[in-house]
């Protein structure tokens, strides 16, 4: 009798296991390699020269060519306008890994004292930013530093940005933030096209195709983008690695920014192809 009831539990114990799903749980910070990387690899620092070296040279046939422009919102006529570049500020000309490394011994995430780590102005250049912009600003190119940091920060952003030495910082007009101006939130569209008003927009770099195109898309229509626009990269458009975050992480969670830690590393887990 007592082998037949402890065979029955056994039997009930497996068989409420198999219904249960499995948890998920950090056994150590997400950020840890992609920071790292960043922060001590010359494949960061050699990826990073190269982009901008690409965009340097690349930048005399853009300002030759009047009928070129590296905004998919720019419309002609626009040949006499002066010239333009669009730099996202994040980890495309400010590194801000020191921040991440923080969350990582903190054992914290973004945005968990993100105003702060921005208004200590500490954030170094990205190698090869300051180079590139310096000599576009020789050519007399304006230079317009678009950022999705909030507005409160403006003023320690161009701070920071003065600081490492960036071109066409005296002021912070050419700073322009989230919700600085009634219109401009996260889709940075709405700040291209004001700039395309009044300018030639001949270059653009960043770190996440949101930079560049799109907003908000699925991880299929991301991909999609980055190839109907296969021409621009490296001529017109220049990416900047960034393995750390970005909208390619927000498509794959669905830019649901209310899942629990579980089941953002649930999603994660299952977005895996390990093709076997």
């Amino acid at each position: 009798m007592r082998l037949t009831l402890l065979i029955s539990i056994c039997l009930f114990a497996i068989s409420c296991s198999s219904t249960v799903k499995h948890v998920y749980r950090r056994e150590t910070h997400e950020l840890l390699h992609s920071v790292l990387w960043m922060q001590s690899s010359a494949e960061y620092y050699a990826s990073c020269e190269t982009v901008y070296l690409g965009a340097l040279d690349a930048l005399e046939r853009a300002l030759d060519d009047t009928s070129w422009t590296a905004a998919a919102e720019q419309k002609p006529p626009f040949g006499t306008k002066p010239p333009a570049i669009i730099v996202d500020v994040d980890e495309t000309v400010l590194d801000n890994s020191a921040y991440e490394a923080r969350l990582i011994l903190d054992k914290s995430s973004y945005p968990d004292k993100w105003d702060e780590w921005c208004c200590e102005e500490k954030a170094p250049a990205i190698p090869g930013a300051v180079e590139y912009l310096k000599e576009a600003d020789k050519k007399g190119v304006a230079i317009f530093y678009v950022t999705n940091r909030d507005a409160k920060v403006d003023e320690c952003t161009w701070r920071n940005l003065r600081a490492q030495g960036f071109p066409q910082t005296t002021t912070a007009e050419q700073v322009m933030c989230k919700d600085e101006r009634d219109g401009w939130g996260s889709d940075k569209s709405t700040r291209r096209d004001y700039i395309a008003k009044t300018h030639r927009i001949v270059q653009i770099a960043g770190d996440n195709l949101d930079d560049f195109v799109g907003y908000k898309k699925t991880t299929d229509e991301r991909e999609k983008l980055a190839k109907d626009y296969m021409s621009w990269w490296g001529t017109r458009w220049f990416m900047l690695p960034n393995p750390a975050y970005g909208s390619w992480e927000r498509a794959l969670l669905r830019y649901d920014s209310g899942l629990s830690d579980s089941l953002m590393l649930r999603l994660k887990h299952d977005s895996l192809e390990p093709l076997r």
